[in-house]
């Protein structure tokens, strides 16, 4: 794999979990999941973030998609981390204002190395389709805590539970997309007054 390709699996007894991911990808995404609307969401990330993400997991969907969603969070952040490496060179920050009809969602990303979620979201009803609304805290919390990175997500208004969601993936692909890249200015180097991330 080429230095910005990373592949984790993860494996417990409630699922079983594969990631790929290039962060110099096209945006292609490979989804399996067994929750339609995650993969729908995950499927955002990949397009607007120009991020290859394959996605194959197997959990305990007949109890419910918590332990799923979780780990799949948990996994893509671990994918995320071993992906970028060392840091030197990035971007570091990125944000991200993304509407879609009537919903505007803002996302700002610091890849600190300190894993910290700010979850400003109410969603006006707790199910989209079969897909519990609050699985998606449990979902970015893996995500941060394994990516090492500060995740500021903030819905600014919205109706439509559907479209808040999609703002905020959309905005999540865009923010990765902006911290990731290589700014050919730092020539290598660490973008830390500390010379550590």
């Amino acid at each position: 794999m080429n230095a910005r390709e990373a592949q984790v699996e993860r494996n417990t007894l409630e699922t079983q979990v594969t990631v790929s991911i290039n962060l110099d990808g096209t945006g292609v995404a490979k989804l399996a999941s067994g929750v339609p609307f995650l993969d729908h969401m995950l499927e955002q990330i990949a397009r607007h973030g120009l991020i290859d993400i394959s996605v194959q997991a197997y959990g305990d969907l007949h109890i419910d998609a918590h332990h799923t969603v979780e780990d799949i969070g948990i996994t893509l952040g671990q994918a995320v981390a071993k992906a970028i490496g060392d840091k030197k060179g990035i971007t570091r920050y990125g944000h991200a204002y993304v509407p879609l009809d009537e919903a505007l969602s803002r996302v700002v990303i610091d890849f600190s190395g300190r894993p910290g979620l700010f979850y400003n979201v109410v969603f006006p009803k707790g199910m989209v389709g079969s897909f519990d609304v609050d699985l998606f805290r449990e979902f970015f919390q893996g995500f941060v805590n394994h990516a090492q990175l500060s995740l500021h997500i903030d819905n600014l208004k919205g109706a439509n539970s559907h479209h808040i969601a999609e703002t905020i993936f959309k905005a999540l692909g865009r923010a990765l997309r902006m911290a990731v890249t290589v700014d050919s200015r730092m020539a290598g180097m660490m973008p830390s007054t500390k010379g550590v991330l």
